[in-house]
């Protein structure tokens, strides 16, 4: 009896062993190496730089450093919210968001289904690659597209519509006119390279599927409806809930190339604003300020998406 008893001991050893960490790493070091790389680059870049959030709460002199500049709680924020600049950027950023969200959102759903549908290979990997060739220029580039585009006096879009007995369009130059031309090139970029994410999940559904629906006299709208919409719905759930997350979030680069001083009502956001701020002005306590404050409403409005998700049975990103 005492025999066995060892044997079963020494057997639940071994295989705690086998599964223990300690053990691991001598197995897998190599993959650990590996994994070394990026846990040492998000410490040094996204967690070390965390304390610099301080300077919202001081009124940071570049030559006492953070920890000797005098404490001033939450006065910077009090003072962000004196700014029109600050209102105007507020709203900006929470309006172009939203008509992306509302706008852009859907397009890639439906490119994925579209490109599902199609059955010569060839022209569904052309026209792939021409959807996904956006993603890879830079804002820089894009933006010089756009101004030969839609250029009031040589744009190519106000030639063709001059030639065609029309009036110019001040596409870059009226602010409403600016909205729209601003929603078709973040469409026209990111578009293609997020419908590799609902392609991706297209392929996972079961083909018996479409099988059986073709038995029952299913056509393509049906299938897509009933079959391919239903089984990716938690993919583009997930998706809106990020999405919806980046709401106070707005990249540098498209409205600051894409803006001018004639579209400022609407082409100033958070962004641009912490950098005229911060960079330009050297007003580093405030701009930090903006910069903490979009962080915690961001955070706010992921966890309420989030939250609203599994309220309505579907599956959260945590």
């Amino acid at each position: 009896m005492d025999e066995t008893l060892k044997c079963e001991r020494l057997k639940s050893r071994r295989a705690w062993r086998s599964t223990s960490g300690g053990w691991n790493i001598k197995r897998d070091w190599q993959l650990y190496v590996m994994l070394l790389i990026p846990v040492v680059y998000i410490v040094i870049f996204k967690y070390i730089p965390m304390y610099g959030v301080l300077i919202a709460f001081k009124d940071f002199n570049i030559f006492q450093g953070i920890f000797k500049s005098e404490w001033v709680g939450t006065e910077m924020f009090q003072q962000l919210w004196t700014m029109q600049d600050f209102r105007r950027a507020f709203r900006n950023t929470l309006m172009l968001n939203v008509l992306d969200l509302a706008v852009g959102f859907p397009v890639p759903v439906f490119l994925a289904l579209c490109l599902n549908e199609l059955k010569n290979l060839k022209f569904k990997k052309i026209s792939q690659t021409l959807l996904y060739l956006p993603y890879f220029m830079s804002w820089v580039i894009i933006g010089g597209i756009v101004y030969q585009l839609f250029s009031t006096n040589t744009g190519m879009v106000n030639q063709i519509i001059k030639a065609a007995g029309g009036e110019v369009v001040p596409f870059l130059t009226n602010k409403w006119y600016w909205v729209i031309t601003y929603l078709f090139s973040g469409i026209w970029r990111s578009a293609g390279w997020n419908t590799i994410i609902y392609m991706a999940a297209i392929t996972g559904v079961d083909a018996s599927l479409y099988e059986a629906a073709e038995v029952d006299g299913a056509g393509r709208i049906r299938k897509m409806i009933s079959i391919t919409l239903p089984s990716i719905k938690p993919t583009i759930v997930i998706m809106l809930i990020m999405q919806v997350g980046q709401m106070m979030t707005i990249g540098f680069e498209r409205p600051y190339v894409m803006g001018n001083n004639l579209v400022m009502d609407f082409s100033d956001v958070l962004s641009t604003f912490v950098y005229r701020l911060g960079l330009q002005n050297g007003k580093f306590s405030l701009s930090t300020a903006a910069g903490f404050f979009q962080s915690v409403v961001g955070l706010i409005l992921i966890s309420s998406a989030n939250l609203i998700s599994e309220k309505m049975g579907q599956r959260g990103i945590w």
